[in-house]
């Protein structure tokens, strides 16, 4: 049935992505809402509220608020929380209300920057969409929005598409600069996950972005349209704790034949193997291991041109449920949430966190 979830949590929605992106950017945020929409970000999509703080606020809705269209009223708290904070921007992100009321988030964009000063940012997202919708338009908003013409850095990487929703719990918040830096790379700039809105502006110097999820592949585009930056698809595998462990638990035997160059064609479908994450790193993973028979599945987006014919888009719990009972496989590799769905599956399971999907941070896959 369309919707029913009886074993799985709802995740993370779309204007929880477009917050998670600009959290660590020092602005305004603003979520469009009566109140019930910021408290889910605050309270379950973004960890970092946890830990540290960031400045986002409810537009605090009331019923004659949203029934009349008083952008008016809202631009006036915003100018009120100005002249008390201190922001390089304003956000507006969106849900269900102004979605229904069709608010005109380019006029709200022009009333906020003349009344404040200050840059306005509105996306228009809607409540009804996952995550990796949010995610892709704020990237791609925020980068039209600031990023101006620089000369292009040699050495320098710009790092596209990295939120706790894509990877917390599985690594720590600096992986990714290390990782790059350690390859040779002079300057590794990992927007929205320890560089802000100054690393935005010049992303422009980057001789190369790498996207390490879909979300990321409209702003990389465009930055590639804008100002000529290439950019590549790629999330190293080592972002997962203790992996070449994990790698060698699952494919011992192919390792071992592999390396004294006993493997043959026929061996390397000995195994059949699901991995379930964004497209991106499931690929990546896909790629370590030898064995053929692999197939990447997933509740997000997934983009054509790295899609292989066996994969496949959930959108249902039911098709989840369905497709494992239908498909025998010795090993799959997924959130350990999606578990519970299935609990005929009698094969070996090894989990990989997505706090998209279930909300809990892990610290081991």
């Amino acid at each position: 049935m369309k919707g029913l979830r009886k074993y799985l949590s709802p995740f993370a929605p779309d204007q929880s992505g477009a917050a998670a992106v600009l959290c660590e950017f020092h602005g305004l945020i603003i979520i469009l809402d009566a109140g019930g929409c910021a408290g889910n970000i605050c309270g379950f999509d973004e960890p970092r509220w946890f830990e540290s703080r960031s400045a986002i606020f409810s537009a605090g809705l009331r019923d004659m608020d949203a029934i009349l269209g008083r952008d008016d009223r809202l631009v006036e708290k915003i100018g009120k929380a100005c002249e008390k904070l201190s922001a390089d921007f304003i956000a507006v992100i969106g849900t269900p209300v102004p979605a229904v009321i069709g608010t005109d988030y380019r006029a709200l964009s022009r009333m906020i920057e003349k009344e404040t000063g200050i840059p306005a940012l509105t996306i228009d997202t809607d409540g009804t969409k996952l995550y990796d919708d949010g995610e892709k338009k704020t990237w791609k908003e925020l980068f039209k929005k600031f990023a101006v013409e620089k000369d292009v850095e040699p050495g320098r990487i710009g790092i596209i598409g990295a939120t706790p929703l894509e990877f917390g719990g599985i690594y720590e918040e600096d992986f990714l600069k290390k990782y790059f830096a350690e390859k040779g790379f002079s300057k590794v700039v990992c927007y929205g996950m320890g560089d802000g809105l100054d690393a935005v502006r010049e992303a422009a110097a980057a001789e190369k972005n790498i996207v390490v999820s879909p979300a990321g592949i409209a702003a990389a585009k465009y930055l590639q349209q804008k100002f000529g930056t290439p950019y590549e698809l790629f999330c190293p595998p080592e972002i997962i704790p203790e992996w070449k462990e994990k790698k060698e638990q699952i494919e011992p035997k192919m390792q071992k034949e592999q390396v004294a160059g006993l493997l043959n064609v026929e061996e390397l479908s000995e195994k059949k193997i699901l991995i379930v994450h964004q497209q991106v790193l499931a690929n990546t993973l896909r790629e370590e291991f030898i064995s053929a028979n692999i197939n990447v599945a997933s509740w997000f987006m997934m983009n054509k041109g790295q899609k292989k014919e066996q994969d496949i888009l959930f959108k249902e719990e039911d098709d989840w449920i369905t497709y494992i009972k239908e498909n025998e496989y010795d090993i799959i590799i997924a959130d350990p949430l999606l578990k519970k769905a299935v609990p005929f599956y009698k094969g070996e399971w090894y989990d990989l966190p997505h706090f998209a999907i279930s909300g809990k941070k892990r610290q081991s896959v």
